[in-house]
């Protein structure tokens, strides 16, 4: 007879307790394993995320904290936007891949702000050899530290994803993404550019 997942729960639970009492936190952690506690921890902290609405003037504002606004620049905002339309991740290095969607979302979100200018600040973000992308993407990451705790921020900042690739038997090559891991189902985006 299989048993209900609340009566599963129910004793769980129990273990836990047991467990924590005796002073064997190595033993509960060893029986979850590392990559199930991480699943929680993202679980839990979904829970507490906000969504984050982008107006239609592009104004960034955390919904479920009392709307309030990421105060960030045009060019940070463009940058943002593209690594958020990009939820599989984007290398630094093949940032010109993307030079014409970061320069739309640049002129959407600066219109008062001379064309040449855009171009050549999206030169140099997109140029691997310019710290430029970096610098954005730290001004972003201290916006949102402004208004949160580290843990939860590091679901709305520009950060590094490594992915391991096998080509072949002996050929191993690494894609180092970066990304927003912020789930997008708690992205409201009325600007929809």
């Amino acid at each position: 007879m299989e048993r209900a997942p609340e009566e599963i729960a129910v004793e769980l639970a129990s273990s836990v307790k047991e467990l924590v009492a005796a002073g064997r936190k190595d033993l509960l952690l060893r029986a979850i394993g590392a990559p199930l506690l991480e699943e929680l921890r993202i679980e839990a902290a979904r829970a507490k995320l906000s969504r984050l609405r982008i107006t239609k003037d592009y104004r960034f504002l955390l919904v479920d904290f009392g709307n309030k606004e990421i105060e960030l620049q045009p060019v940070h905002k463009a940058v943002y936007l593209l690594f958020l339309s990009h939820s599989e991740g984007i290398e630094f290095k093949r940032l010109n891949d993307y030079r014409e969607e970061l320069t739309h979302y640049y002129m959407a979100t600066a219109k008062m702000m001379d064309k040449e200018k855009i171009k050549e600040s999206v030169d140099h973000l997109v140029n691997p050899l310019d710290n430029a992308i970096n610098e954005k993407c730290s001004r972003i990451k201290k916006a949102f530290l402004e208004m949160m705790d580290e843990y939860m921020a590091s679901y709305y900042i520009i950060s590094g994803h490594t992915q391991k690739h096998f080509a072949g038997s002996s050929r191993i090559w690494y894609e180092r993404l970066k990304v927003i891991k912020l789930p997008r189902e708690l992205v409201v985006n009325e600007a929809m550019i």
